[in-house]
């Protein structure tokens, strides 16, 4: 089975713009509202969406941090391999505030738990909401669904979603791919 090209940059340009607007329908001047980017593609897709937000849209003060879950997930002993973390910059805090958490594939749910976990080290947010670029549907693990998504997507067992964003590849582009394959 070779790699189908799910979105190319055109589509994802279009997707976040969509997003960003969604964002600002249900949260406004983002006054009560922080942008959280899971370590490590999240961030990208965080800072994406905020720049949008900023640029396109005039939104002033947008608090937006990165959070790490690596030591928060249920599967991090189980690896053959040590699992290597990455930074949290979260500068402000998120009690009583509206948590939006920004991933770029929502797949068995279990990173999202680990944020949920992790997130509570900084406050207790008012209320958590979930955007994601893809939403492989049919795969959770756990009763969690994303409130805003850019697209979703049924894939079988043997393929997964890849993501590149331009900050750490060639392009942007979403990829499914044959497991097997890579």
């Amino acid at each position: 089975m070779s790699d189908k090209i799910l979105l190319n940059s055109k589509k994802i340009q279009i997707i976040l713009q969509r997003l960003a607007c969604q964002l600002i329908e249900n949260h406004g001047d983002f006054s009560n509202t922080v942008l959280i980017g899971l370590q490590p593609r999240g961030t990208y897709f965080a800072d994406r969406i905020a720049t949008i937000l900023k640029d396109d849209y005039q939104i002033k003060n947008i608090d937006i941090g990165k959070l790490d879950i690596t030591f928060y997930r249920d599967d991090f002993r189980r690896r053959e391999a040590p699992l290597n973390a990455n930074s949290t910059e979260i500068n402000f805090l998120v009690e009583d505030k509206k948590v939006v958490f920004i991933d770029d594939v929502l797949f068995s749910g279990r990173s999202i738990n680990a944020a949920l976990t992790a997130i509570q080290s900084y406050g207790r947010p008012k209320e958590v909401e979930l955007l994601v670029l893809v939403d492989r549907r049919f795969s959770r693990h756990l009763p969690i669904q994303p409130d805003y998504k850019g697209a979703t997507v049924d894939v079988i067992n043997e393929e997964k979603v890849l993501v590149n964003w331009g900050e750490n590849t060639t392009e942007d582009a979403v990829y499914i791919i044959n497991k097997n394959k890579k």
